[in-house]
């Protein structure tokens, strides 16, 4: 890769924490580059203020993530940010709210993985996300659109996802990978080719544990259409 890239991207990150750090992690990890000036210039806003997502959704909480979101947007554009990722996939249910109040683009990681399934001729896809992202069906109908079927756990596995997102890993407590590879395995006995990675807390699962082939994570593809945007080269 020549010179030095010309686009900032934003990162509008705190949902949750550890998730945002990662990827950062992956935007560097990922780009072509052999020396500082050609890595991608970034600016992150840590908004751990944002209600949490999947309260809203679930409406076990009147209190709207969006204005929140909207304010860190606006924090990154006024910083100079050209291309916006949001490593949260429960926040883009507002993603069409998102997109018409920025002025730069914003990145869906959510047609980013439509794209890919179907670029891989996937059919149907097991999804591992939070609750909200699987209650509102957002990723699924997007997912149909290009033809692809999705299936998600049952309530019991939705549970120990759940259990795994909030009280392990944004906890800061060890993963239970036993309940990991349950749900896994409910969702290819369900006729899963692959399981979506549909929350970036499940991408520190993957980052930590050896959870094995099968899954796709849904933060290196942000990661990697990030990078491009940005007029850099994904390390091959």
């Amino acid at each position: 890769m020549g010179g030095k890239t010309t686009k900032t991207l934003g990162i509008l990150g705190g949902m949750g924490p550890m998730a945002t750090v990662y990827y950062m992690e992956l935007v560097v990890k990922m780009t072509e580059a052999s020396k500082d000036n050609e890595h991608i210039p970034m600016l992150v806003c840590n908004k751990t203020t944002v209600p949490d997502r999947t309260s809203f959704l679930l409406g076990e909480s009147k209190e709207s993530p969006l204005p929140q979101i909207l304010d860190g947007m606006k924090i990154l554009i006024d910083g100079g940010c050209e291309v916006i990722a949001i490593p949260c996939v429960t926040a883009h249910y507002f993603f069409e709210e998102i997109s018409k109040a920025s002025s730069v683009p914003v990145i869906s990681m959510v047609q980013e993985t439509a794209r890919f399934l179907k670029s891989r001729n996937i059919t149907k896809a097991g999804l591992m996300a939070t609750a909200g992202t699987a209650a509102c069906g957002f990723l699924q109908q997007e997912l149909l659109t290009y033809g692809i079927e999705t299936v998600i756990p049952s309530s019991y596995g939705q549970s120990k996802l759940m259990k795994i997102i909030y009280e392990q890993v944004k906890a800061d407590i060890a993963v239970d990978i036993s309940m990991f590879q349950d749900v896994a395995k409910e969702l290819k006995g369900l006729g899963a080719e692959i399981n979506l990675l549909g929350c970036t807390e499940l991408s520190l699962v993957k980052k930590d544990y050896p959870i094995g082939e099968g899954f796709l994570d849904m933060m290196e593809l942000l990661a990697a259409k990030a990078i491009e945007s940005c007029g850099a080269s994904v390390k091959a």
